[in-house]
């Protein structure tokens, strides 16, 4: 690690009522003031200013709120600058440099202090409040963060509803001022949810300017505090943090000495330096664990899919309900739906092995799936018992015999307290079966009942869940938990979440088509996704008749998405007799890269379309993605990210001129060529479309006859 640490440049005077702090390439400025005892902030992008005065402080319960009455005690002004290398990820080497100001503030009245660490990147702006031991503030009960961001106009907005416990819904785009006017329609059906205002949204919330500047907002470093969410008041387009309550209504139990999570705003002319940005992981803690040689990126398959169909069944029996202490599992009908049997998991395999798949994940092969979901049950599986219909031990061994491991599936039905009573044995029966990974989920209501899954009582379990897990040295990939805030830095075995509107939703009446082009800008800024792409199949009904759900995308940019949508973990969602009739498709999946070296947006809109380059980590082979919305777009990029004087062999996975997300999903065309640096691609993306390249270094007589891009 290269580090470089210049501390306490300057003391400014402790009299001084504002300050200045600079970004290292000088393009952002925050300003920050004490206004009649007020603390406040400013921002401004190259003179332009991009956050208005802004107020900072907090609503407590039961004492004297922490709002104003501040005085400037000292302040500390800092410059940072380190590389640092990730377990994984879409750079190999990371800067971390920022300059930062340090405020400690004196609440003359009540004798409490609090500051406020500003860090300033060159792409944005990170902020938190740290409370220091002190005589008058130690225990106390936060009942509404004051945080504002007061925006300088009616921008366009890409949003999703406030809600403290999901963000399974479609983006909505449209202007701060039409919010509450769409908010009815954006609220869609989900197992658990809680949406709270008309005007309240969630992180990390895109913004576009009239005059063509982006701003992210989101949190980094969510720990042992209540998810953030923006509470806008649509007269002033000023946004308020809202957190998440608790049972009772409390939003944080704090105990100082303590820091609450980073507030992040990025801001940029230019959109792909969102996409970019480095802010999120660089607020977090370093790597927390000595060892990660047992953490690796995992490319997967799984039988799930005819699950999410319909096509066919979690439960193994069909009963209105089962206790598993008193049910003989032996003794029930099997229902003939089951997935999660011997034969259909060897099939499955069978075709990872031949495919290069490293695992297969299996859901449904505990018991308790008959009455899981709605019931509100707190013993509801115990994470160890199987089907009896499913060896265990017995695939367990044909899958090493395979080089293949199985990946194991929690879900918890929302019972925390029922998971955490469970979590040690069901960890150490995984060792004992050879899985490495497991993916959790947390469909419905949080039982204790009244919490919510983004409250600070659930964001806690989430991240001792993972803290656990690396005791038995397993990857985590949390389902329905809070979205990501970049812990991946600090606890890298958290290789993927969920957490938005996933693939599975194209089985359950369909994503909109501009879903990938604002999920990267939005869902990605905290951490990657297991989007679980590669649906090939987009009419449900082929595989279960009574479900008439149509995924709104074409083939070729479902290719795509394993590019554009950044995850170390990545699965190929379909049935393998889909991909059995596009095995010449399906080789980009079979080929693309997981983790890399190297990362670059050629392309990108909000909403419209996003076009990424990566370079496979520690190869010299290149992956391009694409993805489009509904408008039929042709794509302009050049290949100049490759090294100068070679040549490669380009694999063009695009879309087919007649094409189109809904009339003719599966029309594709792959093509091959030899390119260079100097080449240049003009590539038509149908609606809902859009292409992938595989660009591979190799030997020159590979190359032969073919045409140079």
């Amino acid at each position: 690690m290269n580090k470089l640490f210049l501390s306490l440049l300057c003391m400014i005077p402790i009299c001084a009522l504002s300050q200045e702090l600079v970004s290292p390439n000088s393009q952002l400025t925050m300003n920050f003031e004490l206004e009649n005892g007020v603390p406040t902030y400013q921002l401004s992008l190259e003179g332009k200013e991009i956050i208005k005065p802004s107020s900072l402080g907090f609503e407590l319960k039961d004492i004297e709120n922490l709002l104003d009455g501040f005085s400037v005690v000292d302040t500390e002004s800092t410059t940072y600058d380190e590389t640092w290398r990730p377990v994984w990820g879409e750079q190999s080497e990371i800067r971390n440099h920022y300059k930062e100001l340090l405020v400690k503030l004196k609440q003359d009245a009540t004798d409490r202090y609090m500051n406020i660490r500003f860090r300033l990147f060159d792409e944005g702006l990170g902020f938190r409040y740290e409370f220091p031991e002190q005589a008058n503030l130690i225990y106390f009960v936060i009942s509404e963060e004051k945080t504002e961001f007061a925006l300088t106009g009616d921008h366009k907005a890409f949003w999703i509803p406030g809600d403290y416990d999901t963000q399974e819904y479609d983006y909505t785009t449209s202007k701060l001022s039409e919010i509450s006017s769409l908010m009815n329609k954006a609220i869609t059906p989900n197992a658990s949810q809680t949406p709270f205002s008309k005007t309240g949204v969630q992180t990390a919330l895109m913004l576009k300017t009239d005059d063509g500047i982006y701003i992210n907002i989101h949190e980094a470093a969510l720990v042992e505090y209540a998810c953030m969410h923006l509470e806008l008041d649509e007269d002033t387009f000023v946004f308020e943090s809202h957190l998440t309550p608790d049972a009772v209504g409390n939003k944080g139990y704090m105990q100082a000495p303590r820091n609450t999570p980073w507030r992040t705003i990025m801001a940029s002319k230019n959109a792909g330096d969102i996409l970019l940005s480095t802010i999120t992981l660089n607020l977090n803690e370093p790597l927390a664990y000595e060892d990660t040689s047992w953490i690796k990126p995992v490319k997967y398959i799984g039988v799930w899919w005819e699950m999410i169909t319909g096509k066919s069944t979690w439960a193994y029996a069909d009963v209105p309900s089962v206790k598993l202490e008193d049910t003989d599992f032996e003794n029930l009908t099997p229902n003939g739906k089951h997935a999660a049997n011997t034969g259909k998991v060897k099939r499955y395999i069978d075709f990872a092995a031949e495919h290069g798949f490293a695992q297969v994940l299996v859901e449904g092969w505990n018991v308790g799936w008959e009455d899981w979901i709605g019931k509100s049950k707190d013993y509801v599986f115990d994470f160890l018992t199987p089907y009896p219909d499913f060896d265990l031990e017995g695939l367990r061994d044909y899958a090493a015999q395979k080089g293949v491991r199985l990946m194991m599936h929690h879900e918890t039905s929302g019972s925390i307290r029922n998971y955490e009573r469970h979590m040690d044995a069901a960890y150490q029966f995984m060792v004992n079966h050879n899985y490495n990974a497991v993916k959790s989920g947390y469909v419905g209501n949080i039982i204790p009942r009244g919490e919510y899954h983004y409250g600070q009582w659930a964001v806690n379990h989430y991240l001792y869940a993972v803290k656990k897990a690396a005791e038995y040295k397993i990857m985590v990939n949390a389902h329905e938990a809070v979205r990501p805030t970049g812990l991946s830095r600090t606890y890298p075995n958290l290789v993927g979440n969920e957490s938005a509107r996933g693939t599975e939703f194209e089985a359950f009446g369909g994503n909109n088509p501009d879903h990938t082009t604002i999920l990267p800008f939005t869902r990605l800024i905290g951490g990657p996704m297991d989007y679980t792409p590669g649906v090939f199949e987009q009419d449900m009904s082929v595989h279960n008749p009574t479900n008439n759900s149509w995924a709104n995308t074409t083939i070729a940019r479902q290719l795509a998405l394993y590019v554009t949508m950044y995850s170390p973990l990545q699965m190929a969602a379909d049935l393998p007799e889909v991909y059995e009739k596009h095995m010449d498709a399906f080789q980009f999946i079979k080929d693309v890269g997981l983790d890399w070296d190297k990362s670059i947006v050629l392309e990108a809109e909000p909403g419209d379309y996003i076009t990424y380059a990566r370079k496979e980590k520690g190869k010299n082979n290149w992956f391009v993605g694409r993805t489009n919305d509904e408008k039929p777009r042709t794509s302009n990029i050049s290949f100049d990210f490759l090294d100068d004087g070679k040549e490669y062999l380009m694999t063009l996975y695009a879309d087919a001129k007649d094409a189109h997300y809904r009339k003719n999903p599966k029309a594709y065309q792959i093509a091959k060529y030899k390119v260079n640096r100097k080449s240049k691609l003009n590539q038509f993306c149908a609606p809902g479309g859009g292409y992938a390249i595989s660009i591979i270094e190799v030997d020159k007589d590979k190359l032969k006859g073919l045409k140079r891009l």
